[in-house]
C-alpha cells in the first residue's frame, strides 16, 4: 500500500537545511575537504560551568521524572530576572514566561495555537523557514513580507495592502534578523506594536538572537516597545549565545493570552524540557553573561575577516552589527542556488542560498561564522579564485 501524505505537508518546500546537509554529504563522499558555512551552529563550546551543573542535576533523581509543561518556576523566575536585569521588563513568571525545548519548538507550535483553517499570518521574506512551515501545518496562509536592501532588511508596515490582512491573525518578526543580520530600533518595533494593535495581529517576535551585538550595540526586545506586552509573545533561546544548540532549552515571555495558547498547545504535544536541562539554564540566566562577551567578541573578528575578503573579491555585503551571519550579494549572473551548489562542489566551501529562505532572498547568500579563523580565511581564498 502506497502512503499518500496529507496535502500540508505537499505545500512545504524542502527543508533548506536538510537539503544542504544531503550536498555536504555528496562532496564529503567525494573526498573533498568542506569548510562548512552554512548552518549556524556554534562551534564554540558551552561554558564549562553551565555543562558543569547539567551533570550536577542529571545526577540528582528527582530530576528524572517528567518536568512541568510550562517549566520549572524557578526557571521561569530566572528568566523574569534576566528581562528585567537586561531590558527593564517586569513580566509574571507564572503568566507571562513559558519555558521551550528550544524556542524553534515554540516558534512552531504558537501557529496552531492561534490560526484556524484559512487564517493568514505575516511572514518575512527572506526569513527562518520555520515561520511559513509552522503556518501552513497549521492551516494557515502566509503572506510574505518583502525585507528589502533598499528598506534595512526590513518590513515595509505601511506598504501593507489592508485589505490582504482579512483573517490575518499573526506577524512573525526576527531582530537581530537572520538570515541578514540586521537590526532595527525601538522605533521600529513601536510601530510594528502600533500596527499590530490597529489590525488585531498577534506578533511573534524570534529574539534568538537578540544578545549577539557587537562594536556596542545591544539590540532591544521587543517587548520594550510601546503597546508590545498587549499584542507581542517573544521567543528567546540560550542555543546561540551559549553555543547550547543541542540541548534544546528557551523560553517565551509577553501576553499572558498568548502564553496560555502557546501553553495548551504544548501540553498535548511535549512533555516540557529535561530538568536537569532547566537548571542549566538558570546557571547561564543568571550568570554574569561574560562568557557570551567573549564569544562575541570571537564572532566579532570572525566577521571582520570575512567582510574584508568578500570586499577585496568585489561582491557587496551587509555589514552586520549582530548575528554570527554575514550575508552577500552573488555574481549577477548566476541564482543563489546554482552558485552555491558550484561553489560547494568546486571549491568545497559551503554557504546557504538566499533563495532557501524566501524569494526575496534572490540574489544573496549567508555565510555562517561558525568556523576559526584560519579555516574562514581559506574559505575566503577560495571563493576569491571561484570562476563561474
Amino acid at each position: 500500500m502506497k502512503i499518500k501524505p496529507s496535502e500540508r505537508i505537499g505545500k512545504l518546500p524542502p527543508y533548506l537545511f536538510a537539503d544542504l546537509d544531503r550536498q555536504r554529504s555528496e562532496v564529503l563522499a567525494a573526498g573533498v575537504d568542506v569548510i562548512d558555512l552554512g548552518v549556524g551552529d556554534p562551534d564554540l563550546p558551552t561554558p564549562e560551568p553551565i555543562v558543569e551543573e547539567l551533570c550536577r542535576a542529571a545526577h540528582d533523581k528527582s530530576t528524572h521524572r517528567y518536568p512541568s509543561y510550562r517549566g520549572m518556576m524557578s526557571l521561569r523566575e530566572a528568566a523574569a530576572a534576566y528581562l528585567r536585569r537586561r531590558f527593564d521588563l517586569e513580566l509574571d513568571p507564572a503568566t507571562q514566561i513559558c519555558a521551550l525545548v528550544g524556542s524553534k519548538e515554540g516558534i512552531f507550535h504558537l501557529p496552531i495555537g492561534l490560526l484556524d483553517q484559512g487564517d493568514a499570518a505575516l511572514v518575512p521574506d527572506p526569513a527562518y523557514p520555520v515561520y511559513r512551515a509552522a503556518t501552513l501545518l497549521a492551516g494557515g496562509r502566509p503572506l510574505s513580507m518583502p525585507l528589502l536592501r533598499e528598506n534595512g532588511f526590513k518590513p515595509d508596515l505601511a506598504a501593507i495592502d489592508s485589505g490582504s490582512l482579512d483573517r490575518c491573525k499573526l506577524m512573525f518578526l526576527n531582530y537581530p534578523n537572520n538570515p541578514t543580520g540586521a537590526t532595527v530600533d525601538l522605533e521600529f518595533y513601536a510601530d510594528a506594536a502600533r500596527f499590530a494593535g490597529e489590525h488585531s495581529i498577534a506578533v511573534a517576535a524570534d529574539a534568538a538572537y537578540v544578545e549577539m551585538g557587537f562594536d556596542g550595540y545591544r539590540p532591544p526586545s521587543f517587548l520594550q516597545a510601546a503597546g508590545a506586552l498587549d499584542v507581542g509573545i517573544e521567543f528567546h533561546s540560550l542555543s546561540k549565545p551559549f553555543s547550547m544548540t543541542g540541548w534544546r532549552i528557551g523560553f517565551a515571555a509577553g501576553n499572558p493570552e498568548l502564553i496560555a495558547a502557546l501553553a495548551a498547545v504544548k501540553t498535548n504535544a511535549d512533555s516540557g524540557a529535561f530538568n536537569a536541562v532547566q537548571y542549566a539554564a538558570i546557571c547561564a540566566l543568571q550568570s554574569d553573561f561574560s562568557w557570551v562577551e567573549q564569544h562575541n567578541a570571537v564572532y566579532a573578528a570572525r566577521r571582520n575577516l570575512v567582510l574584508a575578503g568578500l570586499r577585496e573579491i568585489g561582491l557587496w555585503s551587509l555589514e552586520p552589527q549582530a548575528t554570527f551571519y554575514v550575508w552577500f550579494s552573488c555574481p549577477e549572473a548566476v541564482g543563489s542556488a546554482e552558485f552555491a551548489s558550484r561553489l560547494l562542489r568546486e571549491t568545497g566551501v559551503l554557504v546557504t542560498p538566499g533563495v532557501g529562505f524566501g524569494a526575496a532572498g534572490e540574489g544573496y547568500c549567508r555565510i555562517a561564522l561558525t568556523v576559526g579563523e584560519e579555516r574562514l580565511s581559506e574559505a575566503m581564498e577560495r571563493l576569491g579564485k571561484f570562476k563561474l
